[in-house]
């Protein structure tokens, strides 16, 4: 085996690079823990300014954001299915809020999550033309989201991403 000795110029630019590498991998794990930290504050946030609106607790209650190919369907449920406080508490909000939002009232989602907040505008704008319907679940309840308009489903869906972003561990 034939080994080949490096000279000093080679030296120095594999100096370089190896410096250049261990600066461009930190700067990114430095980016990484700031986008991980502004998410993690981002949910606080949502959680603190949740609790104002919201009247169950989100540390004992789950929320999912469908998407359907129509629009959507939003369901809160208790995650102890035996506590009726949390599940009376859930139902009374969901049905509050789909009336609200059959008036275009979104409101309380602005709220929580900004006005700025992904499909948020459209949905204001277009309520007229969504059908939303509440109904109870034996653990909570569930709002069902129709429209016809691509444009009134495409805002349903970044609002629901939105809202799993934002909720964090508590929605899927």
């Amino acid at each position: 085996m034939r080994v080949h000795k490096l000279g000093r110029q080679q030296k120095v630019v594999i100096g370089i690079l190896a410096t250049f590498a261990v600066v461009v991998a930190g700067a990114s794990l430095s980016h990484g823990l700031q986008v991980w930290r502004q998410k993690g504050d981002r949910q606080a946030e949502v959680a603190a300014k949740g609790a104002q609106v919201m009247p169950f607790d989100l540390e004992q209650t789950t929320h999912s954001f469908e998407p359907k190919a129509d629009g959507g369907l939003q369901t809160v449920v208790a995650d102890d299915p035996q506590n009726q406080a949390q599940i009376d508490l859930i139902q009374v909000h969901l049905k509050e809020e789909a009336t609200k939002f059959q008036a275009g009232d979104f409101s309380d989602p602005a709220t929580i999550h900004g006005k700025a907040m992904p499909g948020l505008s459209e949905l204001s704008a277009g309520y007229s033309a969504i059908q939303i319907a509440y109904s109870p679940t034996s653990g909570g309840g569930q709002i069902r989201y129709t429209a016809q308009s691509d444009v009134l489903v495409k805002a349903l869906h970044a609002w629901f991403a939105a809202q799993r972003s934002d909720h964090g561990r508590h929605a899927h």
